[in-house]
């Protein structure tokens, strides 16, 4: 009984993060989403399951509530979303589906802490701890998310430019380019190519390229397509060359890439330190030490028992 109660409640956990997870996912695609899809590249979303629809359909609503209610700082509000547009959530309840899922969290871990069904001797102090802790921990994770994505779309870029060159090189105007790299480069680098896809969409809609250039920038939050997209915007101001304005850039961005490799190499060293010292020292110390400390032990023992 007392190994089934924290089985339960650690069920119960990861059945509310599943949950959490598949609450802030891209919502399935709808009829005007899928048209165009099939307008852009001849691809459309594939419809999920009625089972997982039910899910969401039972968890969304509930996060909705609670994050609508979760208190909310202004200052902290620009941040939250920036940080769930670089992790790849644009929806518009995004924000307040996470606030949900945040708060549902920190409230269930101090339910499970402070209850004398899970544990014991409940602490409140502890309990207000892991809250606060859980509180904290969904934002690190936020946080994380969009850092892999910003750097699988920094990792991608250089494929991107080089198709790019390639395209404007051939003829194509950059609109037609970037929409031509979108569409070949989605099942190498799909969170690059969704980010330019955007770009045509937002060009069709009618907004200027400089803007929507500067829309990208902004939703990334990476730096080299911030410097790509002001490289574009001067190249359209000033009606240079655009072919060999990226050309320049894309090996200006292999300097780069080789650069930040030579310094995570000169950082390995240093780096491994710590495994080093804590890690396979201590082995090595009791591989080669030990046997003598035992014959040693063994040769005073009898001495010092004779005395």
């Amino acid at each position: 009984m007392t190994l089934l109660l924290p089985l339960l409640a650690f069920v119960f956990a990861s059945l509310l993060v599943a949950g959490a997870a598949l609450a802030l996912a891209p919502a399935p695609a709808g009829t005007i989403e899928r048209r165009l899809g099939e307008v852009i590249d001849g691809s459309f979303a594939e419809p999920v399951e009625g089972s997982e629809r039910g899910y969401l359909k039972a968890l969304i609503p509930a996060f909705k509530r609670i994050g609508s209610i979760a208190p909310k700082a202004p200052s902290e509000m620009g941040k939250l979303q920036q940080r769930l547009v670089a992790a790849g959530y644009r929806q518009p309840e995004a924000l307040v589906i996470f606030l949900g899922v945040r708060v549902t969290l920190a409230l269930a871990a101090f339910a499970l802490m402070s209850f004398p069904i899970v544990v014991r001797r409940p602490n409140l102090p502890l309990a207000l701890a892991v809250c606060g802790f859980t509180y904290v921990l969904s934002g690190m994770v936020l946080a994380r998310k969009a850092k892999a994505r910003q750097h699988r779309i920094r990792l991608g870029l250089p494929d991107a430019l080089d198709l790019l060159v390639v395209s404007v090189e051939a003829g194509l105007g950059l609109d037609q380019a970037i929409q031509r790299v979108a569409s070949e480069l989605h099942n190498a680098h799909p969170d690059l190519c969704d980010e330019l896809r955007l770009i045509n969409l937002e060009l069709r809609a009618g907004k200027p390229r400089a803007e929507a250039l500067h829309n990208l920038g902004e939703r990334t939050g990476v730096d080299d397509v911030q410097s790509l997209v002001a490289m574009l915007v001067q190249t359209d101001k000033f009606g240079t060359s655009v072919a060999q304005s990226l050309r320049v850039h894309s090996e200006t961005l292999r300097t780069k890439r080789r650069q930040r490799a030579e310094e995570a190499a000169a950082k390995t060293g240093v780096k491994m330190v710590f495994p080093l010292v804590f890690c396979i020292f201590p082995a090595v110390w009791v591989v080669t030490i030990g046997p003598a400390a035992i014959k040693f032990v063994e040769v005073i023992a009898p001495m010092a028992t004779a005395k």
